[in-house]
């Protein structure tokens, strides 16, 4: 198994995405600019880069701890709590 450099990757299991793009911005007729998903829930948001950061703002509101990108190409997860980036497998 390897190392990570947080311990929050150990506690993950497989999600379903919520939603095809990000779940608040369809509500709302909004747009985005990159996707994410919790790696808790499986709530997708949109980036800090978008209007709304919805991903952000679903880890103040809920504390579950990483998110990783659902672009196509990237394979990478961040964690809010250790402010660490790690590659996953694809």
């Amino acid at each position: 198994m390897a190392q990570h450099a947080c311990k929050h990757f150990a506690h993950l299991h497989p999600v379903t995405p919520s939603a095809r793009g990000c779940e608040e911005c369809l509500k709302m007729g909004s747009s985005w600019v990159h996707l994410r998903m919790c790696l808790v829930c499986g709530h997708v948001g949109c980036c800090d880069s978008s209007p709304n950061k919805h991903a952000t703002k679903h880890f103040h509101d809920t504390k579950h701890p990483i998110i990783r990108s659902v672009e196509p190409g990237e394979s990478w997860a961040w964690c809010f709590v250790d402010e660490v980036v790690e590659e996953l497998q694809q």
